[in-house]
């Protein structure tokens, strides 16, 4: 089963939003294999977005995620990031098509409310930096059968 690391980022916390947008990965079949409200701390925030290093928005974003209380989610399921990615929509809310979370509830450039991991790889990494060994259940749930076929994956 493919994971993920979702953060439900300073705005959509402040905003109350949490419930709306985890409710949606739920609705969609994922499973929550882990989740934590947690601040980031600046030297975590290093780590996460080392790959920003030296780009004009790197200082910005560690202000940004480190600036309240985020939501670390980890989510399982059949093509986990591909399919988080597109309810997220694209990344400027003003860009994000209606129906995904940022065309919903996102309109700035900057406050783009959610991250999720771009591929397995970086999942992985992700996952590693907020969840320790033994904080990540993995379990299945009666709506399994009905969200996918074992070998439609």
């Amino acid at each position: 089963m493919e994971k993920t690391l979702i953060i439900l980022k300073p705005d959509c916390v402040q905003r109350r939003l949490i419930g709306r947008v985890v409710q949606r990965f739920e609705d969609k079949g994922l499973t929550l294999s882990g989740m934590k409200l947690m601040q980031i701390e600046k030297s975590l925030a290093e780590k996460h977005y080392a790959p920003h290093v030296g780009k004009p928005f790197y200082p910005g974003l560690i202000e940004y995620i480190t600036s309240g209380p985020v939501v670390v989610l980890a989510l399982a399921g059949p093509n986990a990031i591909t399919v988080s990615r597109k309810l997220m929509g694209a990344t400027f809310g003003f860009d994000a098509e209606p129906g995904t979370i940022r065309g919903d509830f996102g309109i700035s450039k900057t406050f783009n409310l959610i991250h999720g991991s771009d591929a397995p790889e970086t999942a992985e990494t992700e996952i590693a930096l907020y969840f320790a060994p033994g904080e990540l259940l993995d379990y299945s749930t009666a709506a399994e059968g009905w969200t996918s076929k074992p070998n439609e994956v």
